[in-house]
């Protein structure tokens, strides 16, 4: 039983071996993710070693990394847009006829681009409202929301490439990209 469990255990560390050698898709695009990323890391380090091991816990560690992990919620969601592997009903895609798949896709795509350039919309609205400053540090609230509506657009615009892609794209070149597969 153990072995079992064990080549299992092997066999998943091989895939994610694969899975992580592999950088083709990495773009300049994703360097602002990674530097929020390793930022926000740097800082619940630092919030954990002040709270937990010194008993002196810095004050403005908790505000940013909440800023930090909102800004890397949206800025990751460019990445997720650009690669086209935001949230989607594969159950739809499986079980629909191929001819179907095409227009659906395009039309998704459609909504994503409307849906986002509304919220950037909306974030300039917020932005523009607001003139307080951040509890621990002097700087506007504003700045997060302008970092927000930048991302936004930014999906919207990935959202209307991805639209133009699927357009020229065949019927079955379609179906693999969102599925991987073809039936």
């Amino acid at each position: 039983m153990e072995d079992i469990k064990k080549d299992n255990v092997e066999q998943a560390l091989d895939k994610l071996d694969e899975l992580s050698d592999d950088l083709s898709d990495f773009k300049w695009f994703d360097i602002p993710v990674l530097i929020v990323f390793a930022t926000l890391m740097v800082i619940v380090a630092l919030q954990f070693i002040t709270r937990y091991i010194l008993n002196d816990s810095l004050s403005w560690t908790e505000e940013i990394a909440r800023y930090l992990l909102i800004l890397l919620g949206f800025i990751g969601g460019i990445t997720c847009v650009r690669k086209g592997k935001h949230i989607f009903l594969e159950f739809f895609y499986r079980y629909l006829p191929i001819s179907f798949i095409k227009p659906i896709v395009v039309g998704v795509e459609a909504i994503v681009a409307g849906f986002f350039a509304y919220c950037g919309y909306l974030c300039i609205e917020l932005a523009t409202r607001t003139s307080q400053n951040m509890v621990s540090i002097p700087l506007p609230k504003s700045v997060v929301y302008y970092s927000v509506m930048a991302s936004c657009f930014l999906m919207a615009l990935f959202a209307l490439f991805n639209i133009y892609k699927y357009i020229k794209m065949s019927l079955k070149d379609v179906y693999e990209d969102k599925l991987g597969v073809i039936e």
